[in-house]
């Protein structure tokens, strides 16, 4: 294993390189097509370089700790906008989540559908190309957006355009309180339709899930369902005045409970975030994004053992027998799917990623030649 601990080091091991190489930082997301190459490990670029919580800023070389940077932004009452999914429980890996892997994978979590995914509040980043040369894009502040292009193609680009060493981002204060609105009891359409319904109002939810069989509870014991989640996040009278109009709104579905310990909804969008409730299956998992109106068809025709539905409806996580390719009973709902977990020759037999249209495949396939000539950064992983 190549593991480098400057930047200076990670540009000479892939100038250096004879072969392909399996980029890793923490370990903890085995996405995509599995990648025959010698492994060289991030983890060792680690530290935050720069962070001024007055200019909402922080810059951190990408192996650092995803939890040392949701400590420090703690800290200062701030955090990262898009909350980043831990896949660990779900992939049943162990090791260490960092940010360069957060950004490499584009990981958001239950808040996109408010503050937007990780790429959004990417504002710069540093990596090395295929052949070693440091390139440097974007800036410390928002209104620098000199290569703003640019950044955001790294955040999703899983390594194969370039080994991130650094990446900056904008921040957010953290909330003073949080309500979630809890139904029970709703079938899909009906939830989709009372999510779609809160989304629509200017109350500001932050959180809009529904589990047909319930979610993961966070301190154990069996899962209710089905159970649909609206999370609400403020100023704390903001939040009480908002949660209560909500609740009205949604009085046609029934009576919503409310949380409001803080430590209740910390656990309940952890469960949402993490997909708790799958941990533990040899099941595969697909992620499936479609309009939210499209959500409870597509649903119907996945014949999924379990399903999990987020933003709204827009995000639909199933969970299905092994080694089925799900795509052709979805034809004719826009939208794409994605294998998360899967067996590793199931990975290779099946299109992890949604296959593209022959003109976008040429364009990601001259990006890959521009950035990785060699075509040695974890080559094949996006297919």
């Amino acid at each position: 294993m190549i593991a480098p601990k400057s930047e200076a080091e990670l540009s000479q091991a892939i100038a250096e390189a004879e072969g392909p190489l399996a980029i890793s930082g923490g370990g903890t997301r085995s996405l995509g097509v599995p990648v025959a190459g010698e492994t060289l490990c991030t983890a060792g670029l680690s530290g935050i370089t720069l962070y001024e919580p007055g200019a909402l800023t922080l810059v951190a070389r990408a192996g650092t700790p995803l939890a040392e940077v949701e400590s420090t932004l703690a800290g200062e009452n701030q955090r990262l906008a898009f909350e980043p999914m831990d896949h660990r429980p779900l992939l049943g890996r162990e090791g260490t989540p960092t940010i360069g892997g957060v950004v490499a994978a584009n990981v958001a979590g239950p808040r996109r559908i408010q503050a937007g995914a990780c790429r959004d509040s990417l504002i710069g980043v540093r990596f090395a190309d295929g052949r070693g040369k440091i390139i440097k894009n974007g800036g410390r502040v928002m209104k620098n957006v000199t290569g703003y292009d640019l950044v955001k193609l790294l955040a999703g680009s899983y390594g194969t355009l370039g080994v991130l060493s650094e990446v900056s981002f904008k921040v957010l204060p953290a909330s003073e309180t949080v309500a979630t609105l809890s139904l029970e009891g709703l079938d899909t359409a009906r939830a989709v339709r009372a999510l779609s319904l809160a989304l629509g109002s200017p109350f500001e939810v932050t959180g809009a899930a529904h589990a047909p069989q319930g979610f993961a509870p966070s301190a154990g014991g069996p899962a209710r369902g089905p159970l649909t989640l609206l999370r609400i996040e403020g100023f704390a009278e903001s939040v009480r005045y908002r949660s209560e109009k909500l609740r009205r709104l949604l009085a046609e579905f029934g009576e919503p409970g409310v949380e409001t310990d803080a430590g209740a909804n910390a656990g309940i969008w952890a469960d949402v975030r993490d997909l708790r409730a799958f941990a533990g299956s040899d099941s595969d998992v697909w992620r499936i994004s479609v309009k939210p109106t499209d959500a409870p068809a597509a649903a119907a025709r996945l014949d999924a053992e379990r399903t999990i539905f987020d933003w709204g409806g827009g995000l639909i996580w199933a969970e299905v027998e092994p080694g089925r390719d799900i795509r052709p009973v979805l034809a004719g709902i826009a939208g794409h799917a994605t294998l998360i977990r899967a067996a590793e020759d199931t990975r290779r037999r099946i299109p992890v990623f949604q296959p593209e249209p022959a003109a976008v495949e040429k364009l990601a396939a001259g990006l890959r030649r521009q950035f990785d000539p060699r075509g040695i950064l974890n080559p094949g992983l996006m297919g």
